[in-house]
């Protein structure tokens, strides 16, 4: 009997990449109609907290009844020395080579591996798919521009100094974007660090050898950045593999019962609030604010009059960059809470992001620009105050305001960590919410509009659906067209 193929799924242990790219597995997998199973290997995540969530997620999902077998991978030393978390997961992932292939192997005889799909920083497992001569595929899950980005990095090299983007000149040409002052540069590449440019070049290189850029945007929010990258713009003079934008790829949480004493406490007082009154903030699973900061951002909300949700984290564990619950006694200013009570809450711990933004009463979002972040909000047509931390969210909050037009701008003193000045907040959240300022009306027309656009691309005939269809049909020796 012939093996059946399988598509071996490699996730990082990320937040947000270790569910998303395995919500576009199971896409995948769905799409396939049954023609080919699919096979997660999965790395023991570094640090013992994401190594608990990587766990719950491996057992949900295993026990979900879908065509998905995982085989964790054996452990590994952890590098040392690293720079940065970059440097760390693409030499980790360097040391899970020999056992990428063997786990490749023990498939056979019962199954043989029709494509191998690797999170954007686990690139150096392409030498395993190489040498198996399987065909192999990047999931992207940042947006396209990001993608656009690391494509350039080789060429944008001869225009740097040894700081990196922190004292370029001039604007950065990002092709299907306008010209992006250096200060949105992705943070490790702007604070001094040429070796973490060293990496991303790296994988910017890499992607070059895949068989295609699987992409979690749509057609309709980035069209301008996926056509420069389609047509060469980013490496001129080479074939850019082909680019499947399948998104907004969005975990959503089992639907929870219909029990108000099961209900998280923030959804019970949005019950309570008008449609479209409250803004939410909300920094991602390792965004915290530092204590002059949190007092900025209380009396920004105070004397912007408006109502809020304020999840407010306390100072990460040590030797993480996950934060823990606040004690908010000591981070608040005296008096901040009964004089906001009625029209605020502020929550000292995890709390159900995508419900919360599902909700009626939400009216604007101030987020740390995680592109998962951003796509749930788009989703529910949440309108975004864009305050980026790390990683790629300067990017992403550029791209937002200058590109896509679904947020109101707010400045940061880049100088001082990137803080910002309650009067600032106050502008900004005040420009958002209130009906007749300008640049709130056209981010909340853009918002909604976009909302609409994300529900008919994964549906029938959508754009992302058909880039499914047509992934399905590129993998070699799977039947073309089965569903």
């Amino acid at each position: 009997m012939a093996p059946r193929p399988t598509v071996v799924l490699i996730p990082s242990w990320g937040s947000g990449h270790f569910m998303s790219a395995l919500e576009a597995g199971k896409r995948l997998l769905a799409t396939g109609g049954g023609a080919f199973s699919l096979t997660v290997l999965v790395m023991h995540a570094p640090a013992k907290a994401k190594a608990s969530e990587v766990e719950g997620h491996v057992r949900r999902e295993a026990a979900s009844g879908l065509d998905i077998r995982f085989l964790q991978l054996p452990a590994v030393e952890h590098p040392t020395d690293c720079v940065d978390p970059v440097e760390f997961a693409s030499r980790y992932t360097q040391l899970h080579g020999p056992h990428v292939k063997a786990a490749i192997a023990s498939l056979a005889p019962s199954f043989r591996a029709a494509a191998i799909v690797v999170d954007l920083f686990l690139t150096a497992l392409f030498d395993v798919a190489h040498e198996l001569v399987v065909p192999a595929y990047v999931y992207f899950a940042s947006p396209a521009a990001f993608l656009a980005l690391m494509l350039r990095l080789p060429a944008l090299r001869e225009d740097l100094t040894g700081s990196g983007f922190e004292d370029m000149e001039g604007t950065v040409d990002v092709p299907g974007l306008p010209p992006v002052p250096p200060s949105y540069m992705p943070a490790c590449l702007v604070k001094s660090k040429i070796q973490s440019y060293d990496w991303f070049e790296y994988h910017g290189r890499r992607f070059m050898e895949a068989r295609g850029l699987i992409v979690n945007t749509t057609v309709e929010l980035e069209a301008s950045v996926l056509a420069a990258i389609a047509d060469g713009r980013c490496v001129p003079g080479r074939l850019v593999p082909a680019l499947h934008a399948i998104g907004p790829v969005i975990w959503f949480d089992p639907k929870p019962k219909d029990d108000d004493q099961r209900r998280h406490e923030c959804m019970r007082w949005l019950d309570a609030q008008p449609p479209a009154s409250v803004v939410f903030l909300c920094f991602g699973s390792m965004g915290s604010l530092d204590a002059a900061q949190v007092r900025e951002v209380a009396a920004g909300l105070e004397r912007s009059g408006h109502c809020f949700l304020w999840v407010l984290r306390g100072p990460p564990i040590v030797g993480t960059r996950l934060p823990t619950d606040a004690n908010l006694d000591e981070l608040l200013p005296e008096g901040f809470l009964e004089a906001t009570a009625g029209r605020g809450l502020v929550w000292p711990a995890w709390a159900p992001q995508r419900e919360i933004l599902s909700h009626a009463a939400v009216g604007g979002f101030v987020t740390h620009c995680g592109w998962n972040s951003i796509l749930e909000s788009l989703w529910f047509g949440v309108p975004l105050v864009p305050w980026p931390l790390y990683g790629e969210q300067h990017l992403n909050a550029f791209e937002l305001v200058a590109g896509v037009g679904v947020a109101v701008a707010l400045e940061m003193d880049r100088k001082k960590g990137f803080f910002v000045e309650a009067a600032e907040l106050e502008r900004a959240v005040r420009s958002l919410m209130d009906g007749g300022s300008e640049e709130g009306k056209k981010a909340r027309a853009k918002a909604s509009q976009t909302s609409a656009e994300f529900r008919r691309a994964v549906g029938e005939e959508g754009s992302s659906c058909a880039a499914l269809q047509r992934l399905v049909g590129e993998i070699p020796d799977l039947p073309v067209g089965r569903r």
